[in-house]
């Protein structure tokens, strides 16, 4: 994920849905302009009153089309992993210091005041005093904690009960069932320990367990929680309590609370609906990638250190891991493409993972890994100069062939508007160092050249953009061909693909309009899989994929559309030709300003392997028009009824959160076929998928 979209963050626990702010900072210099400019988008050829789309399935494609062309994205960003896919409950639980970068630290506070009183009695954030009354009765102490770094003494006050809490949201509309840990030691006075949840900022228990701890050394404790029925309900927080009995002195370190249905410590919901995506592939990396180092993230997961994300200010408990990932990957049915550091890592450690990684998956060799992200911004730690690109780019080649000579690598390439100098230097290297050249389009849809653009401009403009992605990928392309010994031998891989509008009436990745660019993306991927054969949406959890707040898991507009495609029966491409009127784009998304000839229908057709079906995919761009459309089917004698799948809503900006998860989703329905062909109506800003059973 590129550092020019710098996301504000993401609380977990937010009590009422929140859009997320883009920064967007320019990766080329900004144009200056003398004169005011005019923002256009003009007709250059009307939509007909019936527009036509013709399928000739007699003309296939010689190449299939590769499923990796669905890959998807998993970055520890936001609430991706933790607060996320992972089901963990509960934030620092090992009570250390410097989790979040002072800015994301100020952004809690901003959202959360009440924490403000911790940080004056020492308790880590986000832990608070269960009563700030009692003033300071707790210390941090260092050097000989559980795990990590520190450990939290709480000092009870005689006749009274004296503890921490944090607030929480409980699956509760999934499982009633909660389990946890920690570890503990008796430093003086009582023995007796309460761990409970109640409802937030109330005394009302909902469950509760004690525990003695007796032991002068570090011992680890297990409870159990049920959640009677009718206490609470889905998105109420709680508050998860932890007290010491009367003159009680414990040291507390490395909790957990997860709920008893996680899946390996995932959350079901999420590994459901990543399920249902059919995605074949799972790229693991990112910013991260720069300072990530794997060994942190393996062995017992109550051992592995808490740390902080260098790239985006937010904590790396290391839970999550690499046999995490992996088991993510098995359940959902996906393969792993992982990103190594190549920014303050070497090639020894990057070999060490590929054989770990190998050993561990145990499926086959010849895995995708990537070398490095993004290596041309200078917010990746370790970042290479272009005089040191090359060799750099060779070195860790030439270390995990050695380990896997099958290994599929792709070196980093740059963004398709601006890749000719940066791919060339790549290019210098011999061919066999890399399979492919990665490149990422993470746009700001809302960021256009006019300064005051209408609704309706933004929306047009930012709806082309696959239009021109597939004129520059196709340069990238003819870039690698022409460079003297790797024709044909190295291809463009798509490794970051994600819509940013920072206008709140612009497509993005939450909204309507951002599944319309996804179909637009999908269609153009498919066409162009002989060179462009692997692509990965960012993301699986957040961005455009699932979303997890308050417990609730739900997905954007942008995931249903990216299922509908996944989830197709495809696997040629055949011939189909489309007339429904044409625009053009002037003076419009900075990244790709001028995009001519873009047609208002975007369509694709494709074969199943058996040549049984035939499944059509199209795309209305138009954002105030209904398409009526003559369908003409040749090469392919259908039965007699097609099975539809509609994704649209009234607006472009219509999206789901927590409180309304199902508010955008696919509308299934069938329509009769006629020999001659048949007409339908596509809707305007609207998703369809159509298939075709034959006789």
């Amino acid at each position: 994920m590129s550092q020019r979209a710098i996301f504000a963050p993401l609380v977990a626990g937010n009590t009422k849905p929140r859009g997320v702010r883009v920064k967007l900072i320019a990766f080329a210099s900004a144009l200056a302009f003398a004169v005011p400019m005019v923002a256009q988008v003009t007709v250059t050829e009307p939509i007909p009153a019936v527009a036509t789309i013709d399928i000739d399935a007699s003309k296939v494609a010689s190449q299939p089309i590769p499923r990796t062309i669905f890959g998807t994205f998993l970055e520890p960003i936001g609430n991706s992993t933790y607060n996320g896919l992972w089901a963990e409950l509960l934030e620092n639980p090992s009570f250390e210091a410097g989790l979040w970068s002072p800015e994301k630290t100020a952004d809690m506070l901003r959202e959360r005041p009440e924490l403000r009183r911790s940080s004056g009695v020492d308790v880590p954030l986000p832990w608070e005093p269960v009563d700030p009354r009692q003033g300071n009765r707790y210390e941090v102490h260092h050097g000989d904690a559980a795990n990590s770094w520190q450990s939290l003494l709480v000092l009870g006050v005689p006749g009274e009960t004296t503890g921490i809490k944090q607030r929480v949201y409980l699956p509760i509309h999934r499982t009633h069932d909660y389990e946890g840990s920690f570890y503990a030691k008796h430093v003086g006075g009582q023995t007796g320990v309460v761990v409970a949840l109640k409802m937030r900022d109330q005394d009302e228990v909902l469950a509760s367990q004690q525990i003695e701890v007796t032991d002068e050394s570090w011992k680890k404790f297990s409870f159990t929680f049920h959640i009677p029925d009718g206490k609470l309900h889905r998105l109420d927080p709680a508050d998860f309590v932890v007290q010491v009995a009367g003159d009680g002195r414990i040291d507390f370190d490395q909790f957990s609370l997860m709920p008893a249905d996680a899946k390996n410590g995932l959350d079901p919901d999420a590994v459901a609906m990543a399920k249902a995506m059919h995605t074949p592939l799972v790229r693991f990396g990112g910013n991260f990638t720069s300072s990530y180092h794997w060994k942190d993230g393996i062995g017992p997961r109550d051992k592995r250190i808490n740390t902080i994300n260098n790239s985006w200010g937010i904590p790396e408990y290391n839970s999550f891991g690499t046999d995490e990932f992996l088991e993510f990957c098995r359940e959902i049915g996906a393969e792993p493409q992982v990103a190594l550091n190549l920014g303050s890592g070497t090639p020894d450690e990057a070999a060490a993972w590929v054989r770990y990684i190998n050993e561990h998956w145990q499926m086959h060799s010849g895995l995708l890994w990537e070398l490095g992200n993004e290596l041309w911004g200078n917010w990746n730690l370790g970042y290479p100069t272009k005089d040191q690109l090359a060799a750099r780019t060779l070195e860790f080649s030439k270390a995990i062939h050695a380990v896997d000579p099958t290994a599929r690598l792709i070196a980093t390439g740059a963004d398709p508007e601006v890749f000719k100098s940066w791919n060339a230097i790549q290019l210098t290297n011999t061919p066999g160092t890399f399979n492919y050249l990665s490149t990422h389009f993470v746009v700001g849809t809302g960021e256009v050249q006019q300064k005051t653009p209408t609704a309706d401009f933004v929306a047009q403009a930012s709806l082309a953009l696959p239009v021109e992605l597939e004129r520059r990928v196709r340069q990238e392309q003819q870039q690698i061909d022409s460079t003297p010994g790797y024709e044909d031998k190295a291809h463009v891989a798509f490794t970051e693909w994600l819509f940013i509008g920072e206008r709140l009436n612009a497509p993005n990745f939450l909204n309507m309009g951002g599944a319309v660019l996804t179909g637009g993306f999908l269609n153009m991927v498919m066409r162009n899989a002989d060179i462009v054969p692997v692509s990965d949406m960012t993301g699986i959890m957040e961005f455009a994929g699932i979303w997890k707040k308050r417990s609730q898991v739900f997905g954007t507009p942008s995931y249903y559309a990216f299922k509908m495609y996944a989830g197709a029966d495809i696997a040629k491409l055949v011939s189909v030709v489309a007339n429904s009127g044409l625009y053009s784009v002037q003076h419009g998304v900075n990244r790709l300003p001028e995009i001519a000839s873009v047609p208002n229908l975007d369509v694709a057709a494709a074969l199943s392997a058996d040549g049984k079906t035939l499944t059509l995919f199209c795309v209305n761009r138009s954002i105030s028009t209904d398409i009526p459309t003559k369908i003409g089917l040749h090469g392919f004698a259908a039965g007699s009824q097609a099975e539809i799948s509609v994704l649209n809503s009234p607006s472009l900006t219509d999206s789901n959160d927590e409180i309304s998860p199902d508010h955008v989703q696919p509308t299934e329905s069938r329509e009769a076929v006629r020999p001659d062909g048949w007409s339908h109506v596509f809707p305007h800003g609207s998703v369809t998928v159509i298939s075709f059973k034959r006789k």
